[in-house]
């Protein structure tokens, strides 16, 4: 679902009227989510039934929500992933990367189990993902080359990653690519171009790298040190989820 965009969903449809579009498809979305209307999922599930990948993305998302619907949620975004929908394959990235509960464990249907997760298998997902130009699964990409998680451990692969996620910026991208060129972590040592970055990710407003730049610039500006440090906070407080 598009961030910060203000959808009105409504249940007219006219006898003529030609496939939604995808914020139409986003505000039923919404209002599955958010009230819980019923006409709302209902008229999800009609348009996921007809193969749309938007709808199927927004349905499969909103039943990762649900115990009982993980099967269907990972075939949902599956489906819409392989039909090219870049936050579909994230989606389905983050199920498989985090693993879930069967429905049997929470009150469900007996026979449906869980899956661990696999990252392994979540990896070639985010790929997808990232290269359609999805900055958050560039992101984690990076992290989990990083972090050998699921794949071998390799600072250069992780280093591309996090460029191509701060190129689409993502400022967590940014000042973790800051770190790697100013300590010469899988790329060769830029101090000059690793603070750089750590400015871009302080003008993003990302809390730790204010606080960095604070840090850096401590010494030459007190006054500036301080300021950073009390926006650092202040997103810290108000935009603990953004990142």
């Amino acid at each position: 679902m598009v961030a910060g965009a203000v959808l009105v969903w409504s249940t007219h449809t006219p006898a003529s009227a030609q496939a939604p579009s995808a914020a139409q498809i986003e505000a039923a979305a919404m209002a599955a989510a958010q009230t819980g209307s019923p006409e709302a999922r209902q008229q999800l599930q009609r348009w996921a039934r007809q193969g749309l990948p938007v709808a199927e993305r927004e349905l499969g998302t909103l039943y990762r929500k649900e115990p009982e619907r993980q099967g269907p949620a990972r075939q949902l975004l599956e489906h819409a992933a392989r039909a090219g929908d870049a936050e579909a394959a994230y989606q389905l990235g983050e199920m498989l990367r985090a693993g879930f509960a069967g429905a049997a464990g929470q009150g469900g249907a007996p026979g449906q189990q869980g899956q661990p997760g696999q990252p392994g298998k979540a990896w070639p997902w985010y790929r997808q993902a990232a290269e359609a130009g999805h900055a958050r699964a560039a992101l984690t990409l990076g992290q989990m080359a990083a972090n050998g998680d699921g794949v071998r451990k390799d600072a250069a692969v992780a280093a591309r990653w996090l460029t191509l996620a701060s190129d689409l910026g993502n400022a967590h991208a940014m000042f973790l690519l800051s770190n790697a060129y100013r300590y010469g972590v899988g790329v060769e040592r830029d101090e000059a171009r690793g603070f750089q970055l750590l400015e871009n990710a302080a003008e993003h407003e990302y809390p730790p790298a204010l606080q960095d730049l604070a840090l850096a610039v401590q010494s030459e500006d007190a006054q500036r040190a301080g300021h950073l440090l009390k926006e650092a906070s202040e997103h810290r407080r108000n935009n603990w989820n953004r990142y």
